[in-house]
């Protein structure tokens, strides 16, 4: 199965570029990433905190069926131009790979179609390369095909 988000990391950099074109006006892609009952149901996750401005925070956290916290997120928001860029920080809590600053950018491409592009810089090229041990690709892939799903029901 070929994977429509594309994850391109050069070696010995410590950034990469995800891509992908959807099916969605930028609009509601956008959509996806700014209100938080969108995120949550193609994240599958909570949405603790997301101020969308200048200087705003965010914050996400899965938890099991028992309460545990399997997967805790945060950051803070840069810039924010809706339906163009969002600029953040990332943190995994718990994690080893540091902070990450994230620039993502919406594009229309037609009235119905869409592209996300977002560069991640990692503090070094050894952090970038741990995380892409992970399934990182075929994650981002499962999260952007739900979040196709999911906002396609709201054209």
């Amino acid at each position: 199965m070929e994977m429509k988000t594309k994850v391109h990391a050069e070696n010995g950099r410590h950034d990469l570029v995800i891509t992908r074109e959807f099916d969605l006006p930028v609009e509601l892609l956008f959509k996806a990433y700014s209100e938080p009952e969108l995120l949550e149901q193609w994240m599958g996750t909570k949405v603790l905190k997301l101020e969308n401005k200048r200087y705003g925070g965010w914050q996400f956290q899965t938890s099991d069926d028992k309460g545990n916290v399997l997967f805790g997120a945060h950051g803070a928001i840069h810039e924010f131009i809706p339906e163009k860029k969002i600029t953040r920080t990332f943190e995994m809590e718990n994690a080893p790979f540091g902070v990450t600053l994230e620039f993502l950018e919406f594009e229309k491409l037609t009235e119905d179609t869409s592209k996300l592009t977002i560069h991640t810089v990692y503090r070094t090229p050894e952090l970038r390369d741990q995380n892409l041990k992970l399934p990182f690709k075929q994650g981002i892939n499962m999260a952007h095909a739900q979040l196709e799903k999911v906002v396609s029901k709201l054209k």
